[in-house]
């Protein structure tokens, strides 16, 4: 059995759905309760009780990690999953970290994925390690306004990163979970290039078959509204990345090239499969 967490999310939910295709018995986690594939057992659990995973671990053989924000906060012990997956005679865990912690290691947040890294190295498990960097479906941010105005907002219009599709993650994350070859391994997912907010609107206004204008928000503007939905350091961060990123955050990688045989989705992908959200 394979136990997916995170099984409502844009990873977790077609990771559900391949390791269903694929023929693996698969428990699928999430807070709330929610439809899963035919065959596939659900069951409601939170990541920040561990202790309460002990029967939904029980007997798994392998577990797809991915954590949500608040479970780096300060009353959260991670780790402690990773304690629960042995316990449990868990023999594989595939963690869904951050790029960040190699392009930038110091915020709090990324400083505690490296820790949790750690923990996974040194349980005993056999384990990989999934780096993505900007998820392609953070363009979903935009579809109030494009439905409404067919208009992209957004700072830095013409500065880009290789934003991927999560879908190519949970291929990704399907492989490892089912091959002993990905053992050990430290994947950075990255899409197949750099493109740019106004690119992306483009590709949007493409997929919908009508103009999309792009308005260039100022990063002051950009904050005021990203601080109504996160804290303002956390906003200040994503701004940094998305305003200058490193020469690390500007890498393509060939990982998912690597692991999949075949190059990474471009976004234009993303958006054609996704056009009904921007309608």
């Amino acid at each position: 059995m394979i136990v997916v967490t995170g099984a409502t999310g844009n990873i977790g939910r077609p990771l559900t759905q391949a390791l269903a295709r694929a023929g693996h018995q698969v428990t699928a986690v999430s807070r709330h309760t929610t439809a899963v594939p035919d065959g596939v057992r659900h069951v409601v659990a939170d990541l920040a009780e561990p202790a309460g995973l002990k029967p939904v671990l029980a007997g798994a053989k392998a577990l797809f990690l991915l954590l949500s924000g608040d479970l780096h906060g300060a009353a959260a012990n991670p780790a402690d999953i990773i304690g629960e997956a042995v316990a449990g005679g868990v023999r594989r865990v595939v963690l869904l970290s951050t790029l960040g912690v190699v392009t930038r290691p110091f915020g709090p947040t990324r400083i505690a994925m490296r820790a949790l890294e750690d923990t996974l190295r040194e349980s005993g498990l056999d384990w990989t390690v999934l780096r993505p960097g900007g998820f392609a479906s953070n363009a979903l941010w935009w579809a109030e306004s494009v439905r409404t105005r067919q208009v992209v907002a957004a700072p830095f219009g013409d500065i880009g990163v290789p934003v991927i599709d999560p879908a190519d993650i949970a291929a990704v994350a399907a492989a490892c979970l089912s091959d002993e070859r990905h053992t050990g391994g430290v994947y950075e997912l990255t899409g197949p290039e750099v493109i740019t907010p106004r690119q992306q609107a483009e590709a949007i206004a493409a997929a919908l078959g009508s103009p999309v204008r792009f308005h260039e928000l100022t990063r002051e503007e950009a904050k005021a509204a990203m601080t109504r939905s996160m804290p303002a350091e956390l906003a200040d961060d994503t701004l940094d990345i998305l305003g200058s990123p490193n020469p690390a955050e500007l890498r393509v990688s060939p990982d998912v090239q690597r692991v999949l045989g075949r190059a990474p989705r471009p976004f234009a992908d993303w958006a054609a499969r996704h056009v009904t959200a921007f309608r």
